[in-house]
């Protein structure tokens, strides 16, 4: 074990529910649900797989039903002016070794609810959670909330079925609330884009439909240790999950970490506007592709799915695919034997605030190659060490309803290498700490919240 003798102090923070940290500590310590066994879950994932017919195909522009580009600006858009849109966004900022850039992002102005239903079985909190199939994820079929849906899925907009449970987010009265924020989606894709996550308990019985399963909160950090199983939009939801145990001492308080993120918020700059897709240099589209002429960061592709456990069994959409696998890793050292991440101040241009509190490293290796060490994302070649003592390694896949193929390698090491002064835009904090933070929108990024699941998965992370 990595510890440094420096002091730390205790964070006042207001406590949950006593009652209900206690049961969420309880379900977390519970590695055998009481309606499916976790050695099974693989098994039922399969017949889930088997009992639908899925098929998702490369297709070009011009085979999109409903997608056309505008005339004038170039813009991929769908007929009903509704789901998303594919435009340009010019971007400057203050720092860095690309200070200026262009690239296509996704417009979606509406905000979807991500929610994961609570009920007890057996005096023990377990969670519904649903096998859905998105066109983008590399196995297409994986572990996510009990709702998942933007405002134009639930809506009905593509005149499909209804979204299964979803009155128990939509409508008072029909659960308590444990958890519900507003949180961002991937800065570098999505231009200012909000997902409301959320945690209700059910007040009355709930029938169990095809495609999902009741775990408990321990059965799922068991299953956050295998690759391309428990996907983004589930990982966001369990960030929330409030602290059962958050009374950890740190090197820094609650105070001083606001104090400092706001500081960070506060000096870097940034600067946004929305442009015609067709005039952003740089990007070349082709039949099949929207590709940058030197052939990193990523693509813009069309795809034909059929799903038909789905709202709608069939339909065409654009899908952002990036070019190689990405990095997502907590740099973790102790201090008074508390574990503490390096978190990373971040600047994204379609954030809604600036900036937002990341992983230490978020990045596709890559994108980097040829540039200057000075220029290369700090602690990249630190976690990539293979003399750093590795606390959490699995391959998780992001957001499968916009990105193809997206997956990231996701790190926690630990290693008392890493400085206790950190370079600026760096600061320690526990992970109850940030924690505390998710419970406010726009404090903690999507990547930096799949870690805190991650970390609670380990089971050392000062819960």
């Amino acid at each position: 074990m990595l510890t440094t003798g420096l002091p730390t102090r205790p964070v006042p923070r207001p406590r949950e529910d006593p009652g209900l940290t206690a049961r969420l500590a309880r379900s977390a310590a519970e590695r055998h649900g009481a309606q499916l066994r976790t050695e099974d879950f693989g098994r039922w994932l399969a017949a889930r797989g088997r009992a639908h017919h899925f098929a998702v195909d490369r297709i070009p522009f011009a085979g999109l039903d409903g997608w056309s580009f505008q005339e004038g600006t170039g813009d991929l858009a769908h007929r009903s002016g509704r789901f998303f849109t594919v435009e340009g966004l010019s971007a400057a900022t203050d720092e860095g070794p690309y200070p200026r850039w262009q690239q296509p992002i996704i417009v979606q102005p509406e905000v979807g609810i991500l929610g994961i239903l609570a009920k007890e079985f057996d005096g023990v909190l377990h969670f519904l959670m649903q096998a859905k199939m998105e066109p983008g994820n590399p196995n297409l079929l994986q572990l996510s909330p009990t709702v998942q849906a933007t405002r134009s899925n639930y809506t009905k907009v593509h005149n499909g079925l209804d979204v299964k449970y979803l009155d128990y987010f939509v409508r008072p009265g029909r659960g308590r609330v444990v958890a519900d924020t507003l949180q961002s989606e991937h800065g570098s894709w999505f231009y200012r884009k909000s997902n409301r996550n959320m945690l209700v308990e059910a007040l009355d019985e709930v029938p169990l439909e095809d495609d999902f399963c009741w775990l408990t909160l321990g059965q799922i950090n068991a299953l956050l240790h295998r690759d391309l199983v428990v996907n983004m939009d589930a990982r966001t939801v369990l960030s929330c999950v409030p602290d059962h145990d958050p009374g950890a001492s740190a090197l820094h308080t609650d105070a001083e970490l606001r104090s400092w993120f706001t500081g960070e918020r506060s000096r870097r700059a940034l600067r946004t506007e929305r442009v015609p897709l067709a005039s952003v240099p740089g990007w070349r589209r082709g039949e099949m592709s929207i590709d940058h002429e030197d052939g990193r960061y990523f693509k813009v592709v069309a795809v034909s799915v059929r799903a038909d456990s789905r709202e709608v069994s069939s339909w065409t959409q654009p899908l952002f695919e990036p070019v190689g696998t990405g990095i997502t890793a907590f740099v973790a050292r102790r201090f008074g034997g508390v574990l503490h991440v390096l978190a990373h101040a971040r600047v994204e241009g379609g954030f809604l605030d600036t900036v937002e509190l990341g992983p230490t490293v978020q990045c596709t290796p890559g994108n980097w190659d040829g540039l200057p060490p000075e220029h290369r994302p700090p602690f990249l070649d630190l976690v990539q060490d293979p003399g750093v003592l590795v606390r959490y390694e699995a391959v998780h896949s992001e957001e499968g309803g916009r990105f193809l193929n997206a997956e990231s390698r996701t790190l926690v090491v630990e290693t008392d290498r890493a400085p206790l002064d950190p370079p600026p835009g760096y600061r320690w904090a526990t992970p109850a700490q940030l924690r505390s933070l998710v419970r406010h929108g726009h404090y903690v990024n999507v990547q930096a919240r799949t870690l805190l699941a991650c970390l609670a998965a380990m089971g050392e992370d000062g819960r």
